[in-house]
């Protein structure tokens, strides 16, 4: 049965591939591809979760090496400015699936919302327009997927080691070996076996990597060990002049869990969450146990020994993070090169857009931090690179600023399907032809809600341009913040209501309250400068 939503039709179910308005679509886009003389477009859209750019090669080489992630940069473009609407898992997924920010397609926060499957996505769109439709790895938007023709998904945040999948008969199976493995098998897979190659083809690769707890496969559990990781330069923040900052629980110092997090299990000693780090464990079949215990248990018998105090203890926490989260971005690595060398391999590259992007950004210890939610540069940003097929020459870094709105237009306006009115973000084409249109935007929009919930995040709104950022705080604190990203990058000084500051917040004030009225965002304030 056919759903009308606005101008846009979706198909439900088995009528999906039953319907002659399908065949009719798909033979549209066959033909207007044999017309441009060149093959219909295929997607690979891989997406990773909690992986920050701090942590990519492409653009920073303080910690990691991702050869495989910096080959699609290097044959393709990397945006330098790209960012979230809402930096947290759920929603952010949800932005990207509708076009549309969080407001509007319902789903605000991972605490008290279920994402409404039913409404348009760019998937349900495509399926219409005679594409193949597959989805593998983490989903966590609570309803299942729909407008897909193959999926399976993980359980809420999914489990590293001997993952749980729900496939689309209902059931739960259990399935060994290393999840980020796991994902990429499936998706192979697929690609190889079940698809109908003379169909074109979208395929969501989403991966659990690099959420925490940051278990490593054992193949990877000596990496960097011979490596001692720096904080940044703001590791000790006295959050001066910021009202919300010292609410939060993210704290790498205070907050992250020597068990849990940091895996210093041993049975006399006690966290918060060392049963949740037990039950982990227990996932793990002896092998992979022994060579666990071989690698961790000659670190916790030091780490104990040494009783380590202050800031001796702040850096060792730091360091065995970012040797943690390395080690997982080392096999999110790995596997991307797999996907890459399947395409080229096979002859499907030149005819395909491979896009890699997070989910959000993440602090690795910037202002003491880790996780993510903040409007802060760190978390607001997120990578993103994109290998380009044949009829897009451009190539090299793109500045103009990007959301991950966007990416649900910009999928449809590639496969020549018309982008719904309803859809708040803009396709980026144009950008990935090498144009510089005009009329671009010049600000981004952003609000998160998820408060009070873990990680205690005050809930907040924004605005931010090519230089300045200005930040609401609202609900039990009420404080407005605003940055000067060129002279003070790391957003250290809150500058706002400082004498010589009123013609800037005036203008981001006006930014702010235009984008609100743009996106019709039903929270708004009275603003203290009009």
């Amino acid at each position: 049965m056919k759903r009308q939503y606005g101008k846009a039709i979706v198909l439900s179910g088995a009528a999906i591939a039953a319907t002659a308005g399908a065949a009719s679509a798909s033979a549209s886009a066959k033909d207007a591809a044999r017309e441009a003389g060149k093959k219909p477009l295929n997607i690979v859209y891989i997406m990773t979760d909690d992986h920050t750019s701090q942590m990519m090669s492409c653009y920073d080489t303080r910690y990691a090496h991702t050869p495989n992630l910096d080959r699609i940069a290097a044959d393709g473009v990397r945006f330098t400015n790209s960012f979230v609407a809402n930096s947290i898992s759920g929603p952010s997924r949800a932005c990207m699936l509708t076009g549309k920010h969080s407001h509007k397609n319902g789903y605000k926060d991972n605490t008290t919302c279920v994402f409404d499957a039913s409404q348009p996505t760019f998937i349900k769109h495509l399926h219409d327009a005679g594409y193949q439709t597959a989805i593998f790895g983490k989903w966590h938007l609570g309803a299942l997927p729909q407008g897909f023709d193959r999926w399976e998904i993980v359980p809420g945040q999914g489990d590293y080691y001997n993952p749980r999948f729900i496939e689309q008969t209902g059931d739960t199976v259990r399935l060994h070996g290393y999840l980020t493995n796991v994902i990429t098998d499936k998706s192979l897979n697929w690609l190889e076996n079940e698809r109908d190659k003379k169909k074109p083809f979208c395929l969501l690769i989403h991966h659990k990597a690099m959420h925490r707890n940051w278990m490593a496969d054992t193949a990877h559990l000596a990496l960097f060990e011979d490596t001692v990781f720096t904080p940044p330069a703001n590791f000790y923040d006295d959050y001066a002049g910021r009202q919300a900052a010292p609410k939060q629980e993210m704290h790498i110092m205070k907050d992250m869990d020597l068990i849990f997090d940091l895996k210093m299990l041993r049975e006399d000693k006690n966290s918060r969450l060392k049963r949740n780090f037990q039950n982990t464990l227990r996932r793990m079949d002896s092998e992979q146990r022994a060579a666990w215990d071989a690698f961790y248990n000659p670190i916790i018998e030091d780490f104990y020994s040494r009783d380590l105090q202050g800031r001796e203890l702040a850096e060792w926490k730091f360091d065995r993070y970012v040797k943690d989260y390395l080690k997982v971005v080392k096999s999110l690595d790995d596997n991307v090169g797999r996907v890459l060398d399947y395409l080229e391999e096979h002859d499907v590259l030149d005819n395909t857009l491979v896009v890699y992007t997070s989910d959000q950004g993440f602090y690795i210890g910037e202002h003491g931090w880790f996780d993510k939610r903040f409007m802060y540069e760190e978390s607001f940003r997120t990578p993103l690179v994109m290998h380009l097929p044949e009829g897009y020459s451009h190539r090299g870094d793109i500045s103009e600023m990007v959301q991950n709105i966007d990416y649900a237009p910009t999928f449809l306006d590639m496969a020549g399907v018309e982008v719904p009115e309803d859809m708040q973000g803009v396709s980026m084409a144009p950008l990935l032809r090498g144009e510089h249109p005009v009329d671009w935007r010049d600000a981004l929009y952003y609000h998160y809600y998820e408060y009070p919930a873990e990680h205690m995040v005050c809930r907040h709104y924004g605005v931010r341009d090519d230089r300045y950022k200005l930040i609401h705080f609202y609900n039990d604190v009420d404080q407005w913040e605003l940055y000067d990203l060129q002279e003070d990058p790391t957003e250290m000084h809150n500058i706002y209501g400082q004498p010589g500051t009123e013609e800037v917040t005036a203008r981001m004030m006006a930014k702010l309250k235009a984008l609100q009225e743009q996106y019709d965002d039903p929270i708004r304030f009275t603003y203290p400068v009009e």
